[in-house]
């Protein structure tokens, strides 16, 4: 990412996507296993959900680990509404030229909101291919978002150390001619 990179585009676009994925959320799929292990699907949309809420915060001048990274109850039919609500608050956040430049406080660190919401756009994307895997496997993912999430998760990720603060397993091989998020998947160390 370049000093002049405005994630707010892709952002939203990758919470739309996310939205889609969520539109096919049913109660019955809610308590199933994702390939981020340490959630079932209704603690991911929770966490996916806060995530988005969390970054808007930080779009408001907040620090990011004074907000849970996760919702409250949602009622099993209403995801989408919830994405749709907390959508909102980051557009309205973020909307402000100056966001992008003022310091950020995310879990990783302090730095430019820019970076930072650039780091959600990773968050957003990763986590839209692990709930597609429980909802809808063969769904087309939009591949661009896949590649912008890659190259900011090689960027910031190293290979080594995974486990303990980083909060990803290591790293899983892939094919050389795999699809853009199953080697997103495999960086993140996800099962693939």
């Amino acid at each position: 990412m370049n000093a002049s990179f405005d994630p707010r585009p892709t952002y939203l676009r990758a919470l739309d996507q996310l939205g889609k994925v969520l539109a096919q959320v049913t109660p019955e799929l809610l308590d199933r296993p994702t390939p981020c292990t340490e959630y079932d699907l209704r603690a991911l949309l929770s966490h996916t959900v806060g995530g988005v809420h969390r970054i808007a915060y930080v779009g408001e001048g907040g620090l990011s680990l004074d907000v849970p990274a996760a919702v409250g109850e949602i009622e099993d039919t209403e995801w989408v509404e919830a994405l749709g609500r907390a959508r909102d608050r980051a557009e309205r956040a973020w909307a402000e030229d100056g966001t992008l430049d003022r310091p950020a406080s995310v879990p990783w660190g302090v730095l430019p909101g820019r970076f930072a919401l650039g780091g959600y756009v990773m968050e957003a994307v990763t986590h839209t291919w692990d709930i597609a895997q429980v909802v809808a496997p063969a769904a087309a993912l939009d591949e661009e978002l896949a590649l912008g999430a890659l190259e900011v998760a090689e960027q910031v990720l190293p290979a080594e150390p995974r486990g303990g603060e980083m909060p990803f397993g290591p790293v899983r091989p892939v094919p050389a001619d795999a699809d853009p998020y199953t080697r997103l998947a495999g960086w993140l160390g996800r099962q693939v």
